[in-house]
């Protein structure tokens, strides 16, 4: 499986690099197999880091079955080895210390852990994990006995892209070409309808900040859009296509945060990237008093639909009733002890506010379609954040406010009467 002409790898190589290849390999074919399992065993870091390298650009041609049998392979082929597990257990048992902990926790490690971390010294490494996890991501679906691979990565990511490697970057439209390219291709909230509307979204009155990592050049991790406007904002069109600056802004609304490597899915970007450039703006611009999001509520309708019990046919239900059900759905309904909504669990986990929902705050078919049209503003008071952070996280307790929670009483109230 995944075989690589030679004659094809060869014109890759420099003449110094092809050398160190036909010493290790000779001119025959080589599958990736056949890499992944030499890579574990070479000590020379060139020869390693160009093993590693043709191992990242093999795997970027592989269709979809050839990648299931790839991962099929760790799984069977890259566990611990069994008689080193069992002599390290042994000894563990024996005579409990920190050294023979360290051992059983160094034999218990799956090879295939190990083969991330080498092929993470080639510099296309880190960047070719993360697409190599998105693959994995669409075959998970269907292969959940491939969860341990995932996990494993995660495990590394975690490590690899936690906030003290993260470079924060603001985006202007000095900004060079092909990352603002990224940019239109990546916004996954408010789609960017080409370079006018970019360049209006970058103008004087907005910010737009992103994080990036020295191990993937030129690729932002995650970007948040910001504008800078007068009062909290309710509606996401009247933002999007107000055309003049605010004299004297005095409220920053996040109004979009997205990913940009589906890979990295589950590694805590956002919380940083927030709450940094709240510090970044509170320094350039002073005058700013009020930090809020305009968030979407994406499974609402979907909650409200189901906690319907009528087998009647629905009528559009009213403006005070979807308030007061969206109100309770963001504070009452829970996964575990944590809010439902996946807006609402980022937002509130990173210490915000629950402040206010907003009638036809986006009249977008699909806003329709996933919440009436409801938009949420969580406030980022930051002398009350790091307090709201905590308590949520460790009493699931949630911030908000008085009328929020007048608006959830009288759902429940409605719905036991």
């Amino acid at each position: 499986m995944s075989q690589s002409p030679v004659k094809g790898l060869f014109t890759r190589l420099s003449a110094t690099s092809r050398t160190i290849w036909e010493h290790q390999f000779g001119t025959n074919e080589v599958t990736i197999e056949s890499l992944c399992q030499r890579l574990l065993t070479l000590r020379g870091e060139t020869g390693a880091i160009l093993v590693a390298d043709e191992i990242i650009e093999r795997l970027a041609t592989l269709t979809d079955d050839d990648l299931l049998g790839f991962f099929e392979f760790l799984l069977t082929e890259m566990q611990p080895n069994q008689g080193k597990l069992d002599d390290a257990a042994q000894k563990y048992l024996a005579d409990p210390t920190p050294d023979t902990i360290s051992q059983l926790a160094k034999a218990s490690d799956a090879q295939f852990m190990s083969l991330f971390r080498m092929i993470s010294t080639s510099p296309r490494g880190p960047h070719g994990l993360v697409k190599l996890r998105q693959s994995l991501g669409k075959l998970l679906v269907e292969n959940r006995h491939l969860q341990p691979i995932d996990q494993g990565l995660v495990h590394l990511f975690r490590s690899w892209f936690n906030r003290g490697f993260l470079k924060l970057e603001k985006i202007d439209w000095t900004t060079p070409a092909h990352i603002l390219e990224k940019l239109i291709s990546y916004e996954a909230v408010h789609e960017i309808d080409g370079w006018p509307d970019l360049r209006r979204r970058l103008n004087e009155d907005r910010r737009c900040y992103a994080f990036f990592h020295p191990a993937l050049k030129d690729e932002p991790l995650i970007f948040v859009e910001v504008a800078l406007v007068d009062t909290i904002s309710d509606n996401i069109q009247t933002l999007l296509n107000q055309d003049s600056a605010t004299t004297q802004p005095n409220t920053a609304i996040f109004y979009s945060i997205s990913n940009c490597q589906q890979g990295l899915r589950g590694i805590s970007l956002g919380n940083y990237l927030i709450k940094q450039v709240v510090r970044n703006l509170s320094i350039e611009l002073p005058e700013l008093k009020q930090f809020a999001t305009l968030s979407p509520v994406p499974g609402f309708r979907k909650w409200y639909n189901a906690s319907q019990t009528s087998e009647a046919p629905m009528d559009e239900p009213d403006q005070a009733l979807l308030l007061e059900a969206c109100a309770h759905y963001l504070i009452n309904e829970k996964r575990n002890t944590f809010p439902l909504d996946p807006v609402a669990r980022f937002h509130l986990g990173n210490g915000a506010t629950l402040a206010r929902i907003n009638w036809n705050g986006d009249d977008s078919d699909r806003a329709h379609y996933q919440s009436y049209g409801l938009m949420v503003n969580y406030l980022y008071d930051m002398p009350k954040v790091e307090k709201n952070h905590e308590a949520f996280h460790n009493n699931g307790t949630i911030s908000t406010t008085a009328s929020i929670q007048k608006l959830a009483a009288a759902y429940v109230k409605s719905q036991n009467s």
